[in-house]
């Protein structure tokens, strides 16, 4: 069944390709995609790990229709086939109206604006993956108990850049979008919508400061455990969700430098959701992580020799209970050589100390081969 669904969201696509190149009310259709391979040890005691993978593959079509509307259509494979988190699924779904630079408008399903790094292409982001409080806070592996969604949700967005300075650079961005607040391939279930938003300044070529907002909820339907009185419940559970986050970033000429700190507001379910027919999907107890997290980046990218070696470093704090006793932090060095274009060899070390850990340090490396198309 699971290679019938892949099969058919494959032949869908294609057959979306030729039908498109036919149409010629359909411009510059173009098929793109991605692949990153993974070797990975780490140490840490009594749960060592030593293990290739293949951590995440893409293909997506995307182009305009009758001049102003862009469309986009991506689907993600990556290890095991039979859950939410890891099988074949449709991550992006949209078409977008650009008439104006000012003002876009965009419907399906697509990347939520919050933080700058969520929205990163993950071949871009430069390290083994996004910083610790994008991955549990932006819906990739949420601290809420959402399924792994890769920041995105369904609803509608509006985006733009204005106000042009003398070299017709505009120097502010805004993007807000209503969205469902339960991850991607999934309807609302508490019927309360999420907000969703980012608004940043560029001051200089290269340079962006802003701040992202997210007021909504994460919910489900099934049964749990009154924390108060012991009694079984059943229906409709709704979890408040407050977050913000700060960032910076200057990029240019090979050279990146990003930090962002982002901090949440909001109870967690104890399980997180995997299959929509397993029982995690309707276990609405609550987590004993509490109500609070936050974590913080800060990292460098450097050309050595330029399009072809940098070296970067990164250090990446996450608090799942906005306490220290539960802080894990990555302290990590790496580079980057460039076989060819778009074909990236990569290898890092980071130092982790995790407080939740009776023995806190322990050492990791990863190197990983990438390849966009």
């Amino acid at each position: 069944m699971r290679r019938l669904r892949l099969c058919a969201m494959l032949t869908a696509m294609y057959s979306l390709s030729l039908f498109a190149q036919k149409a010629t009310w359909f411009d510059n259709v173009k098929v793109s995609g991605f692949a990153i391979a993974q070797y990975q040890w780490s140490n840490p005691k009594d749960n060592e790990a030593n293990s290739f993978n293949l951590r995440m593959a893409r293909v997506a079509l995307d182009g305009k229709v009758a001049g102003d509307f862009y469309w986009k259509t991506q689907i993600q494979i990556t290890g095991n086939t039979s859950t939410l988190a890891s099988s074949p699924r449709l991550v992006d779904l949209f078409v977008e109206w650009q008439k104006y630079k000012a003002f876009n408008l965009r419907l399906g399903e697509f990347q939520v604006p919050f933080t700058f790094e969520s929205p990163i292409h993950p071949v871009d982001v430069g390290f083994m993956d996004n910083g610790q409080a994008v991955l549990k806070l932006t819906g990739y592996s949420d601290r809420s108990g959402m399924h792994s969604s890769n920041g995105r949700d369904i609803g509608i967005m509006a985006q733009g850049d204005f106000l042009k300075n003398a070299n017709g650079r505009n120097l502010l961005h805004y993007a807000v979008s209503v969205v469902n607040g339960q991850g991607i391939n999934l309807k609302d279930v508490d019927q309360r919508k999420n907000v969703v938003g980012s608004f940043w300044v560029m001051p200089i070529e290269g340079m962006r400061i802003g701040v992202s907002g997210w007021e909504g909820s994460y919910a489900r339907k099934g049964n749990w455990t009154d924390e108060q009185s012991g009694e079984s419940r059943s229906g409709v559970r709704s979890l408040p969700q407050h977050r913000y986050a700060i960032s910076g970033e200057y990029a240019s000429n090979g050279f990146t430098f990003r930090s962002e700190y982002v901090h949440s507001t909001g109870k967690a379910f104890a399980k997180t959701m995997t299959d929509t027919n397993d029982a995690s999907a309707s276990d609405c107890n609550l987590s004993a992580i509490g109500s609070k997290a936050d974590g913080f980046y800060a990292l460098g990218i450097v050309p050595v020799v330029k399009s072809k070696v940098n070296i970067k470093a990164r250090y990446d704090l996450y608090r799942n209970n906005g306490e220290w006793n539960s802080a894990k932090t990555f302290y990590e060095a790496g580079a980057d050589y460039y076989l060819a274009k778009n074909l990236r060899l990569s290898a890092e070390y980071a130092l982790v100390n995790d407080r939740s850990l009776s023995k806190h340090n322990y050492s990791l490396v990863n190197t990983e081969l990438s390849i966009k198309f």
